[in-house]
């Protein structure tokens, strides 16, 4: 039976670049969607692995656009960075910084000296992106660490959405690091449970339910956590990708849009052969999956498509997929 997708949650909290923005654009149906859950009196939050700004500016971004919020509603990967600090080193220790204004302002408001280079001795490295980074800064944290400072990212998010298209993101820089010390940090943003376990104290509650547009960090991220995971077809996921993603990284909900939060949730019935939703049935025959009848490009073919090729616990390439549901 259909039900509103909300019902069983207190908190809806959102993913950023590629859920409500893609660079300075709005994603469709993302903020109007967002206005009227808020106005049914639903508490919503956000959680980006983003650290270069600061939450204020994150705020300030938001409010551009429209929608209502205040800065504590935005939970960022350098906050949760900077909590993971306070666990690995003392407080008011001296740590190097890679990135951009909202990690420093995290780490400093954390109590803790923010130094320069491996000449003022820190003892802790904390990495997250910024556009200015730069390889100095990169070699500057691989010295740090060469010598015994702790290390922590806040996140390993390997692109960035831009209006352009996709950009290195800090993921990249972290790699470039590890390569060069030969191990791997702490990390305090998504798909680590740090991150939302800051969220979920911060909004005081336990029923949330997190949408997003990456199974690696975003869906892996909740599942972890204990929440609800939510994918919105807006971003960086291609349907080939979520038709083929690993148990762990598999979403209670599928959307196309933020406006799928508004209505009933259609979820798909299981046949005999394998789903079927609305105008759409998709079934696995031997090794071939096939769309029965109904329109391949549809969410609800979509819907069925993942529910049958997950049900049968087999690799996805084994199997023949119809290409008209993922090209």
């Amino acid at each position: 039976m259909a039900a509103k997708v909300l019902d069983k949650f207190e908190t809806l909290l959102l993913d950023l670049d590629g859920v409500i923005y893609e660079g300075g654009l709005a994603i469709v149906d993302a903020i109007e969607s967002i206005g009227a859950l808020q106005a049914k009196g639903l508490q919503v939050g956000y959680i980006t692995n983003n650290a270069s700004r600061t939450s204020a500016a994150i705020t300030d971004q938001l409010r551009s656009f429209g929608l209502e919020l205040a800065v504590q509603d935005v939970i960022t990967s350098a906050q949760a960075g900077a909590e993971l600090l306070k666990q690995v080193v003392p407080a008011g220790s001296k740590v190097l910084v890679v990135g951009g204004e909202g990690l420093r302002s995290n780490v400093s408001l954390a109590g803790f000296e923010i130094v320069e280079s491996i000449k003022d001795s820190p003892v802790a490295v904390i990495q997250g992106f910024d556009p200015s980074v730069g390889w100095k800064d990169l070699a500057e944290a691989s010295y740090a660490i060469q010598r015994g400072a702790k290390w922590v990212a806040t996140n390993q998010d390997w692109t960035i959405p831009r209006e352009e298209g996709l950009a290195p993101g800090n993921g990249t820089l972290v790699s470039a690091v590890h390569t060069a010390v030969g191990q791997l940090p702490v990390v305090a943003g998504k798909p680590e449970k740090a991150i939302f376990e800051t969220a979920l104290a911060q909004f005081g509650t336990s029923s949330a339910m997190y949408v997003g547009d990456r199974l690696d960090t975003d869906v892996l991220g909740a599942n972890r956590s204990g929440i609800a995971s939510a994918l919105v077809m807006t971003g960086v996921t291609t349907r080939k990708e979520l038709l083929a993603a690993k148990a762990d990284s598999r979403p209670s909900y599928i959307l196309g849009t933020l406006k799928d939060l508004l209505g009933s949730y259609q979820a798909p019935v299981k046949t005999k052969r394998g789903y079927k939703l609305g105008s759409a049935e998709v079934e696995l025959l031997g090794q071939k999956l096939v769309v029965s009848y109904g329109d391949p490009k549809s969410l609800e073919a979509l819907k069925c498509a993942c529910l049958t090729i997950w049900d049968s616990k087999l690799a996805i390439h084994t199997l023949d997929v119809e290409s008209a549901l993922f090209e």
